[in-house]
């Protein structure tokens, strides 16, 4: 089975991607099932789907300063039975979907959790913050020296700042999730696997999410494969 979705597609790796089958988010699954979905992004050239690595996302940004159209922002039809305002995340298709009157939803690509960091459940925005400060978690800094140098926290503002201008805080309940939807330093990175678990946006986007979305809003996120956040 093959599906396509406006130039993007996921594929599941090894005897899956072999057939040609590719993932479909729309459940939340326990613990690591399958594999991640890679991506893939169809060349209108050749007329074939190529695979959407970190080298060729360099080098399409390197040479269009802009991200493929499908991870552009847009607005497009959604069915769906959750209120405007809501906040819907597929993860294996790196969209985030915010939802709007009328059927339909504004459509951002994102860059989501590489594999062993991916994951998916019911969350809320617990609350925003603008040039946010980063203070990576423990596990990062243990794993990470660049990371460890700012155990204490990186002030917002920075151009390096992995957060960028904009933050969206997910809590269950009243409690910190350690999870974040942000900006970018790195915009070639949308439509990746490649974060320790935050969703991020590129920098344009992020700010115009943040602008549209209120504290408390509900964050669905969906990433076959993934495991069930702890706690929800």
């Amino acid at each position: 089975m093959t599906r396509r979705t406006d130039g993007v597609r996921g594929t599941t790796m090894g005897k899956m991607r072999r057939f040609g089958l590719m993932l479909v988010a729309g459940s939340l699954c326990l613990g690591p099932l399958v594999a991640l979905a890679e991506t893939q992004i169809y060349d209108a050239r050749t007329g074939k789907w190529v695979d959407y690595d970190k080298k060729k996302a360099r080098q399409l940004y390197a040479r269009n300063k802009q991200l493929p159209e499908a991870f552009r922002r847009q607005i497009v039809p959604f069915r769906t039975a959750e209120a405007p305002g809501t906040i819907i995340i597929d993860g294996n298709q790196h969209f985030l979907y915010l939802v709007q009157p009328g059927g339909q939803a504004i459509r951002y690509g994102i860059g989501v959790g590489r594999e062993g960091f991916g994951w998916a459940g019911i969350v809320r925005v617990g609350r925003k913050a603008e040039n946010p400060s980063w203070t990576p978690p423990a596990e990062m800094v243990a794993r990470d020296p660049n990371a460890a140098k700012w155990a204490a926290g990186m002030p917002g503002g920075r151009p390096d700042n992995p957060l960028g201008p904009r933050a969206l805080y997910l809590y269950v309940g009243d409690s910190d999730t350690i999870y974040r939807i942000h900006g970018t330093i790195e915009p070639w990175t949308i439509g990746l696997d490649v974060s320790s678990g935050c969703i991020r946006l590129n920098n344009e986007d992020v700010i115009d999410l943040y602008s549209r979305v209120d504290v408390g809003a509900k964050v669905i996120v969906l990433m076959q494969g993934a495991a069930l956040y702890k706690g929800v």
